[in-house]
Order: structure tokens, then C-alpha cells, then sequence
């Protein structure tokens, strides 16, 4: 995640906050100059550290927190909420009409992701608003943008409108957003034309189009790898069209995050969405709360539940309830365990939604992912009937199924030992669902 060195930073501040028994002035002094000094090393702009730290340090030396039982607690709640504000405060939610088309205008510098953002945002509001979208190529100028958007919308079976030989995105534009209203498309995402940097030409394109097609929102993509840059990007962009807000990505990159903290405060404009993968599932909302809670090395055990739920398939999970209730809960009910857990992501990016994961910071958790693929190796390898009745697996279909997955024998072994083990711990937790029908749940979700 972007923030991993800022949440390390953090984490070793509270750390000696924790252990002082009381605070004085003093105290507070020094761990706000840490803070600052992390904040500026995370790439945040200056002007907003210094509002930042200068709010917290005149909030901590109130007695709220010099005369608390717990005054290093209280000053990381002070850290967490000022963190929170400086993220945008409360989530700022898409607004959508109902009647006609929502119309997003997605404008933003070349290279920060517009197409790509276009088209995961597009599905991802097809599956949580049950909205039919449209998407509309008005980028003429970047070599095959055009065929990218069209190759995305092929991927997620999403139409594309475009005009061959059409050189004029405002023409494109309108003609996409009059077959939308024609064909009954209540959402239409216009991917526009970027730049390397902002110039007259590119923004006085960008407001005609606006003028001429009223959008519903007008979202700028910012790539959160461009730090300080990125805030007076968006300011630029803000002033000439009046975003509706930002969306933030490449947030799963080792970056030092310094975007998200600033643009929200600097421009006045909320942070909706931020991609955080390669996938054209990875777009999510973008909670201020919880990424305060993130940076903090605090966790975020709201997202990692709502990324469990929407992974999971309701009609499969009663399968699945049914068969651990009746003991028949077999390796191929495990692998499909195992897929939906990956479904989610890697494990690193797991584990820092859990509090307190940033003790496992020295932790080399590419060998947990690794230790999936080769437990997925040794099931593949296995017969239907052996995954069926792994009861029957003896010495020797041991050695063939070690042989057919490159591992050992002690390896399927240890694979054997701990499904065992976990289908006698789902045995007891299925008896006491069934005391509370339908409040028992997938075990490994």
C-alpha cells in the first residue's frame, strides 16, 4: 500500500507515546516534529503539514490530554480524527439522477489512468447501482486510446461508442451521450483527451465538452505516485471546471502516499474512489476513516469485511453451511476456499487491513502466497475421489501425488494433517450453527 513507510513512522511514534505514563508539553512538541517530519518525508504538501501539526499540537495541549489517566491514547485519537478531517471527513458518495442518463466526465493528465479508471468504474456501478452504462471514447489524440477503451470494454462486455474518422471529442461527445438517452443508457462515462501537462488548448476543450453535455459529475484521476505535483494539478484542474471530485490510483504501488493528504484539503474536493490493483475489479470507495485508520497502522477491518462480502457467493456459501453441517465438507469445498480467499488479493494486502499488522512489517508474507499456490499444486494433483475421500490417500498415492505437484511427501502430509484438523474445528462450529440457523457463516471468511 502507498502508506507503508508513513504507517512504520507512525506506528513508532505511538509507540513511545504509549509508554510514557504522563505527557508534558515537551512531550508533544517532539512527537508533533516527528510527525511533521514524517508527513513531509510521505511527500504531503508543506502547507498542509503545517495546518495539520499545528491543529494537533494546540488540540493535544488542551487537558483533554495533559490531565488524562491515558494521555498518550488520547493524543493518537486527536492524530486519528485530525487525520480523518485531512482525508475529506465523512465519505462523499456518488450523486445519481433518476430520470435519464448520469453522465461522468473522467478528465485528468496523460498517464494517470483515465481509460483504465472509466472502465472499472463502469462495472463496478453496473454491479452495486444496477446501472446499464455507456462508455464514450473522446480521447482522438493519444495513439490507440481509442482501441484501449474498446479492448476494456470488450473484457467487461461494456459498449463503447466511438466515430471513426471523427476528430472532434465535443461532436463525440455529445453524439455519445444523445444514443445514450436514445437507447436507454443510464450511465455514460466520457473518457477525455490528456495532456503531459495542463495547457489552454487541452482546458478549453475540457469545458466545452462540459457545456455542451451538463455531466453529473466531472471526476479528476490523479495518480497517487506524483506527490506535491498532484496537488497543483488538481487545483489547476478545479479552478477551470469545477470537479466533483478526485479519484486516486495506483494506490497499491510502494509509494509514499502524500497525494491522498493533500489534495482533499487543498482543493476543497472529495477523494470518491481509488484503484488499488491491476484488476479490473480493483476501484473502491474511498472511506477517510478507514484509510486514517490504515496510515495509522490501525487497521481497517471494515473493508477487508466488505471486500469478504462481495466476494462471496451466497449460493455456494449454502452449500457449503449444508455440507459442514453433515460432515461432508471434502478438498474440493477447501480449494474453492482457498480461490475465493485470492480473490480478495494477496496476503500482504490483507493483513494490513488487521490492526496492529504493522508488526509483521519484517515478515517475508510472499511465502504465505507461495505456501497457497503450492497447497492448490498438491489438491490439483489428486484424483476426484481422493479430494473426495482423503481418508483413502496411503503411503504410496502420497509419493505419486507429492511427485505430480513438485513437493513432498512430507509436504502433502502437512496438507493432510491441518485439512483434518480444520474440518474437525468446522464439524463443532456447524453443531453450534445448528442452534442458530442462518447466522452461520463461511469459516474461512
Amino acid at each position: 500500500m502507498a502508506f507503508d513507510s508513513l504507517s512504520e513512522k507512525f506506528q513508532n511514534i505511538f509507540s513511545g507515546l504509549k509508554r510514557k505514563g504522563k505527557l508534558t508539553e515537551a512531550d508533544i512538541k517532539a512527537a508533533s516534529r516527528e510527525i511533521k517530519l514524517a508527513l513531509l518525508e510521505a511527500d504531503v504538501n508543506f502547507k498542509v503539514v503545517k495546518q495539520f501539526t499545528k491543529t494537533v499540537s494546540e488540540r493535544a495541549k488542551g487537558s483533554e490530554v495533559l490531565k488524562s489517566l491515558t494521555p498518550g491514547q488520547q493524543f493518537i485519537k486527536i492524530i486519528n480524527d485530525e487525520m480523518t478531517r485531512l482525508l475529506g471527513g465523512e465519505i462523499q458518495k456518488m450523486e445519481f439522477v433518476d430520470k435519464g442518463a448520469n453522465i461522468f466526465m473522467m478528465v485528468g493528465l496523460q498517464g494517470a489512468g483515465k481509460t483504465t479508471t472509466a472502465g472499472k468504474l463502469a462495472n463496478l456501478l453496473r454491479k452495486e447501482k444496477k446501472l446499464k452504462p455507456l462508455l464514450v471514447a473522446c480521447d482522438v489524440y493519444r495513439p490507440a486510446a481509442i482501441k484501449q477503451l474498446q479492448v476494456l470494454g470488450e473484457q467487461l462486455d461494456i459498449p463503447v461508442f466511438t466515430m471513426d474518422g471523427e476528430t472532434d471529442p465535443r461532436l463525440i461527445a455529445r453524439q455519445g451521450v444523445k444514443k445514450a438517452n436514445d437507447e436507454g443508457y443510464d450511465l455514460v462515462i466520457i473518457d477525455t483527451a490528456g495532456r503531459l501537462q495542463i495547457d489552454e488548448t487541452l482546458m478549453t476543450e475540457l469545458v466545452d465538452i462540459r457545456d455542451l453535455v451538463e455531466p453529473t459529475e466531472i471526476l479528476l484521476v490523479v495518480d497517487g505516485m506524483t506527490g506535491q505535483e498532484s496537488v497543483n494539478v488538481a487545483d489547476e484542474f478545479n479552478k477551470q471546471l469545477d470537479i466533483s471530485g478526485v479519484v486516486l490510483t495506483k494506490m497499491d504501488g510502494d509509494t509514499r502516499g502524500g497525494a491522498a493528504l493533500s489534495i482533499a484539503y487543498t482543493t476543497g474536493k472529495a477523494i470518491k474512489y481509488m484503484g488499488v490493483g491491476e484488476k479490473l475489479s480493483d476501484i473502491e470507495l474511498f472511506y477517510p476513516d478507514r484509510m486514517a485508520s490504515r496510515i495509522l497502522g490501525m487497521g481497517d477491518v471494515l473493508s477487508l469485511i466488505d471486500k469478504a462480502q462481495s466476494m462471496v457467493d451466497e449460493e455456494k456459501a449454502r452449500e457449503l453451511e449444508e455440507k459442514l453441517r453433515n460432515s461432508e465438507f471434502d478438498l474440493n469445498d477447501f480449494l474453492d476456499q482457498l480461490k475465493q480467499l485470492q480473490q480478495m488479493g494477496n496476503l500482504s494486502s490483507l493483513l494490513e487491513m488487521m490492526p496492529g499488522a504493522g508488526k509483521l512489517k519484517g515478515m517475508d508474507l510472499s511465502m504465505a502466497d507461495g505456501q497457497t499456490k503450492q497447497t492448490e499444486a498438491i489438491i490439483y494433483s489428486m484424483t476426484p475421489e481422493e479430494r473426495r475421500k482423503p481418508q483413502i490417500i496411503n503411503g504410496s498415492r502420497r509419493k505419486r501425488i507429492a511427485n505430480g505437484s513438485g513437493t513432498s511427501v512430507a509436504d502433502v502430509n502437512r496438507l493432510l494433517k491441518g485439512f483434518e484438523q480444520s474440518r474437525k474445528m468446522m464439524k463443532q462450529m456447524g453443531s453450534m450453527g445448528k442452534a442458530k440457523k442462518g447466522r452461520f457463516k463461511m469459516p474461512f471468511m
